[in-house]
């Protein structure tokens, strides 16, 4: 008597709507294709809406674009920062720009921030509100095409890169960063493309090396070989030179991915067999600084030309009729000048602490305990508000998946965790070096992409698994997540905008007392 198995209790759950269109798009070349090119469009049309379109509104200056927009527009014309008269501020509110002094102003970031800014409104004119921050906004929009790029080339995956850019594109600390004209969406752009740089030459770097070591005859070689020809490294030293040249912590992010780089190329040799990796890694990591470095550095004092072949700016004329003399007597005087002026910008950063009303420890930003208002306005029971705070739900949600990626990196040295725990780390962990230093929660902008791409690689466990039942559920959690944390976007769109809204709906949004 043969027996035969039972038949099972329940039938096999049928494939979900997104398994289904997923697998005609993998035997579908064509629409493959149209996928890969139409998502990123729609992403940044997407993105370009929501910073674009009534950026010219508030019509005066908002917070701190009383510095940028001013240093900006003096720096276009004279080459450097300079002092503005009493009352500019109304001024540039009220479509009449007035003449900026001709003495040079301290101005405490470098200047290609201010020249981006200032390009705009040179186009589309500086008693335009909309020409102030035309380029933060543009900078803003590419910002979530290089978040798609890097998730794209990080894990290959179109809905992954796709979920990443699309939080991006609808978080709110990203939407008024590329809104109001302050440096920070500038710095968030340059040290994304930089990222996506490094992405770029490690896969093109690593599959060099492997094809190198691969081709020996000896398993077990002693030393590999030193790789030069490294194009897309020598971009990601332009791009972190850029970041640098917008904000000194830009300088951070070059010296984490740099030795993420050497790390990575260290891994890799060990991984293909070469018998002294760790030294033969040390002789590629001086050539990946050759690389690296010097170009950043190149790039960033190129940021501060105008200053140098003028002669009014902040402190220009401090070396002047000085002959140096010791090991510093070849350096010329604009340069012996310059530094000065950033020993003056090095004692103003770490002496800061001046109290203000939406300061914000490092400590707290993981929390959300403090964001940052940037306009309120209020006309009997009408209110307009621009808070840079970021979508709840997206930015919670990125700090739980960066918890989770830190404990599958400790758990299988996850290479995917490792970037985006590398970009975290660069971005957030420097300033709790400074606990007495007054810092602002909208400082997290440059973090926050490296946050939503953490969150599309956790969605990818979540709604990944390969038994049936556990899979479907999990693309319906990141369904409802996604429904979910659109509808906030939807909700606090208006307050992240200086929209009219009544006061009540305004208040709606102070979920936590220290978010007024």
């Amino acid at each position: 008597m043969t027996s035969t198995a039972a038949p099972p209790l329940l039938p096999a759950p049928r494939p979900s709507r997104y398994d289904r269109w997923m697998g005609r798009v993998r035997t579908t070349p064509l629409l493959a294709r149209r996928l890969d090119v139409w998502t990123p469009v729609a992403l940044t049309v997407l993105a370009a809406l929501l910073r674009f379109v009534g950026l010219g509104h508030p019509s005066t200056i908002v917070f701190d674009e009383t510095y940028y927009v001013k240093d900006a527009w003096s720096q276009w014309l004279l080459g450097y920062t300079a002092n503005w008269p009493d009352g500019a501020d109304d001024a540039f509110g009220s479509g009449t720009v007035p003449d900026s002094l001709t003495a040079g102003s301290f101005s405490v970031h470098p200047p290609l921030g201010k020249w981006l800014i200032g390009l705009g409104m040179w186009v589309f004119g500086a008693d335009s509100a909309f020409g102030w921050r035309a380029a933060v906004a543009l900078c803003g929009t590419l910002s979530v095409l290089l978040v798609y790029l890097i998730a794209k080339t990080l894990t290959s995956s179109t809905p992954v890169a796709a979920l990443a850019g699309f939080l991006l594109a609808i978080d709110g600390l990203s939407i008024v960063l590329s809104r109001v004209a302050l440096l920070d969406g500038i710095l968030t752009f340059f040290v994304l493309l930089g990222c996506w740089f490094v992405l770029l030459d490690r896969r093109r770097h690593l599959d060099r090396l492997r094809t190198r070591l691969e081709n020996h005859d000896d398993p077990r070689i002693a030393w590999g070989p030193v790789l030069w020809n490294r194009p897309w490294l020598i971009a990601a030293g332009v791009a972190f030179g850029a970041a640098t040249a917008v904000k000194w912590s830009g300088l951070y992010v070059l010296a984490a991915f740099g030795l993420y780089v050497v790390v990575t190329d260290a891994l890799a040799r060990r991984r293909l067999g070469v018998a002294y990796w760790p030294v033969d890694a040390v002789r590629q990591g001086v050539v990946s600084f050759v690389l690296l470095v010097p170009v950043a550095v190149v790039t960033y004092l190129a940021s501060w030309t105008g200053w140098l072949v003028t002669s009014g700016g902040y402190e220009r004329q401090s070396a002047a009729g000085q002959e140096a003399d010791g090991p510093w007597a070849w350096v010329p005087e604009p340069l012996r000048a310059l530094w000065r002026f950033h020993e003056s910008i090095y004692a103003f950063h770490v002496g800061l602490s001046t109290p203000h009303g939406y300061q914000s420890d490092a400590w707290q930003w993981p929390l959300l305990v403090r964001p940052t208002s940037m306009h309120w306005s209020q006309s009997g029971d009408t209110v307009e508000a621009v808070s840079s705070i970021p979508n709840p739900l997206i930015w919670w949600a990125g700090i739980a998946a960066a918890v989770l990626l830190l404990v599958l990196f400790v758990r299988v040295r996850d290479a995917q965790a490792a970037f985006v725990l590398t970009g975290i780390a660069a971005t957030y962990a420097p300033w709790l070096l400074y606990p007495d230093r007054t810092i602002f929660q909208f400082y997290t902008v440059a973090m926050m992409p490296f946050l939503v791409i953490a969150i599309a690689l956790a969605a990818r466990r979540i709604a990944g698994s390969t038994q049936p039942d556990k899979r479907l559920a999990g693309q319906r959690v990141v369904l409802i997540f996604v429904v979910v944390a659109t509808l906030l976007s939807v909700f606090w769109y208006p307050v992240w905008t200086a929209m009219p809204v009544p006061y009540e709906f305004w208040r709606l949004h102070n979920w936590l007392p220290t978010w007024v």
